[in-house]
C-alpha cells in the first residue's frame, strides 16, 4: 500500500474522483428513479449505457463521418456537433429504456405476476442486449473519432483540469440539477412521486400509471445516455460489455444514498467515485472493482437503507 501517493496527489485525485463520481450518478438514476416507482431493479440499466455509447460513435464515425485522421472542431461547430451527438445518444438510450419497459415489465405487470419474475425478465432483456452487441461486434473494442483536443483548460491550486473532465464535471451536475427540478417542480415529476408514494392513491387521483412509468424509463435512459456520451469523450472506447462495471458501480452508488432518492444519488456517487480514486491510488487500480463490490456488500450489511434511508421513507423519488 503507497499512502504518499494520496498526500502528492490528493487534489488531481479529487478532481477525477468527481468526474467518476458524477458519471456514476447520472447512471444511477436510471436505477433509483425505476426502484422509487415500480420497487424493481432495472438491471438492463447497465446495456442502456452500452447503447448509448455506441450510439455516440455511430453518430460520429458514421453519420457526420469524423475518423481518427480528421482534424479536431474548434468554436460554434465543435459546440453544436457535441450537442447533436450528446442529443443522439440520449434519445438511442432512451428510447432502449421505454422498449425494456414494455418488454420486460409491462406485459407481466399487467397479468399481476409478482416481482420475481419482472426481475428475471429484465435480467433477460439485459443478457440478450449485451449478447446481441457482441455478437454484432465480434467482441472487439469499438473507438470513437476524437473530436475534442484534449489540454488543460483550468489550472486551480496547482491542479490543472482538463478539458474532457471540465466537460464532464459541468455538465453532469447541470443535467442533474435539472432532473432534480423536473421531478419536484413540473406537474409530470409531481405524478412520478405520487405513484412512487401510492400506485392505488394515484390511479383513484387520475394518474395515467402506464404514462408515468413509461415516462420513468424515459427520463432514467435520457440521463443514463447522457452518461454515456460523457463516458466517451474521456474514454473514447466502447465495448459490449462496458456497461457491467459501471453498472456495478452506480447501482452502489444508488444504494449507498438510499436507493429511491434522487438527491440521495447524488451524494452516493460523489462519495463512491471519491472514494475509488482514492482506494485505486493506495492499493493499485486492479482492485477497483473490488473495493466497489466490497463497498456494496458493506452497505448492504450494515446500513441497507443507504445514507438517507430516511428521506426515502417519505418521499422514494
Amino acid at each position: 500500500m503507497n499512502f504518499s501517493v494520496v498526500v502528492n496527489q490528493f487534489w488531481p485525485l479529487l478532481i477525477n474522483g468527481l468526474a467518476v463520481g458524477l458519471i456514476y450518478v447520472l447512471i444511477s438514476l436510471g436505477y433509483t428513479m425505476v426502484y422509487g416507482v415500480l420497487r424493481l431493479i432495472n438491471f438492463a440499466n447497465s446495456e442502456i449505457f452500452m447503447v448509448g455509447t455506441f450510439a455516440t460513435v455511430i453518430v460520429t464515425r458514421d453519420i457526420f463521418k469524423y475518423t481518427s485522421a480528421h482534424e479536431a472542431l474548434h468554436g460554434f461547430k465543435l459546440v453544436a456537433t457535441l450537442l447533436l451527438i450528446l442529443i443522439a445518444s440520449m434519445l438511442f438510450s432512451g428510447v432502449t429504456a421505454v422498449l425494456v419497459e414494455l418488454v420486460a415489465y409491462r406485459r407481466l405487470r399487467s397479468k399481476g405476476t409478482n416481482r420475481l419474475a419482472s426481475l428475471i425478465s429484465a435480467i433477460g432483456t439485459s443478457i440478450m442486449i449485451s449478447e446481441g452487441v457482441r455478437i454484432l461486434t465480434k467482441s472487439a473494442p469499438v473507438p470513437t473519432p476524437r473530436l475534442l483536443t484534449k489540454f488543460n483548460l483550468i489550472s486551480i491550486g496547482g491542479v490543472d483540469i482538463r478539458i474532457d473532465t471540465f466537460l464532464v464535471i459541468v455538465s453532469a451536475a447541470l443535467i442533474f440539477f435539472m432532473v432534480d427540478r423536473f421531478v419536484t417542480k413540473t406537474l409530470l415529476g409531481k405524478a412520478i412521486r405520487a405513484v412512487s408514494m401510492s400506485e392505488e392513491t394515484s390511479k383513484l387521483m387520475g394518474v395515467n400509471l402506464n404514462r408515468v412509468i413509461s415516462a420513468t424509463f424515459l427520463i432514467g435512459g435520457l440521463v443514463t445516455g447522457a452518461a454515456a456520451f460523457l463516458y466517451m469523450q474521456v474514454y473514447e472506447t466502447t465495448v459490449f460489455n462496458v456497461g457491467f462495471n459501471l453498472g456495478l458501480a452506480a447501482f452502489t452508488a444508488a444504494v449507498l444514498g438510499g436507493i429511491g432518492n434522487i438527491r440521495g444519488a447524488f451524494y452516493g456517487g460523489l462519495t463512491l467515485g471519491l472514494f475509488e480514486q482514492y482506494a485505486s491510488a493506495i492499493i493499485g487500480g486492479q482492485w477497483k472493482a473490488v473495493t466497489v463490490f466490497s463497498v456494496l456488500v458493506l452497505v448492504l450489511l450494515f446500513k441497507p437503507n443507504g445514507l438517507f434511508g430516511e428521506a426515502i421513507q417519505q418521499s422514494r423519488v
